[in-house]
């Protein structure tokens, strides 16, 4: 079973279910480094990360990357403001390591619920969580020190520290390399 099946069980399809639904699917291959999604393209699906690893970002007008988030396995990851208000895309999306993902068409939450109602409280849920993730990490970014963001990052995130160079987790964390290199430098003393 792939982890994408399993998931949707998770989510209380049953197999004919899950058959009715497969034409608002694809199964994608993309290569390191791959763009996905550029700005001011609508996002075309939502993708659900069976193995490797896509991220989300933006370029700011003097051409720093802002990453916005890390979507490795069993993770989705979309520009859902473009895929559900017809929006151009404020980010890219693009594959940090070769990565086979589901990609999911935009018909696909809606039928999902029609088919099985159970669908909708396990979106929902989805969604409150995501909501509450991005409510923190803004306030993080706001408030916190360089220290206890690299902390959350690596709670939220702790199997990519050796998948992804440095200069990107400092990126995702709105710091300088140089005080990423300072951060772990300072717990390693502390440890």
């Amino acid at each position: 079973m792939t982890p994408f099946f399993n998931f949707l069980l998770k989510a209380g399809l049953s197999q004919k279910e899950i058959d009715k639904l497969k034409s608002l699917t694809e199964e994608k291959h993309f290569k390191k480094g791959e763009l996905i999604l550029r700005e001011d393209e609508v996002c075309p699906a939502t993708y659900f990360i069976e193995n490797g690893l896509l991220r989300s970002y933006s370029i700011d007008d003097s051409g720093k990357e802002h990453i916005i988030q890390f979507a490795p396995e069993q993770w989705l990851i979309s520009n859902r403001s473009s895929i559900f208000f017809g929006e151009p895309s404020d980010f890219f999306i693009d594959a940090v390591e070769e990565t086979t993902a589901i990609e999911i068409y935009p018909g696909f939450l809606e039928n999902a619920v029609k088919i099985n109602g159970k669908f909708a409280a396990f979106n929902d849920r989805l969604l409150h969580n995501h909501i509450r993730q991005l409510q923190k990490r803004l306030n993080l970014l706001l408030s916190a020190t360089a220290e206890k963001r690299y902390l959350d990052f690596i709670h939220l995130y702790p199997n990519l520290l050796n998948r992804i160079p440095q200069w990107m987790i400092a990126s995702y964390l709105g710091i300088t390399p140089e005080s990423l290199s300072r951060v772990r430098k300072e717990l390693s003393q502390k440890s």
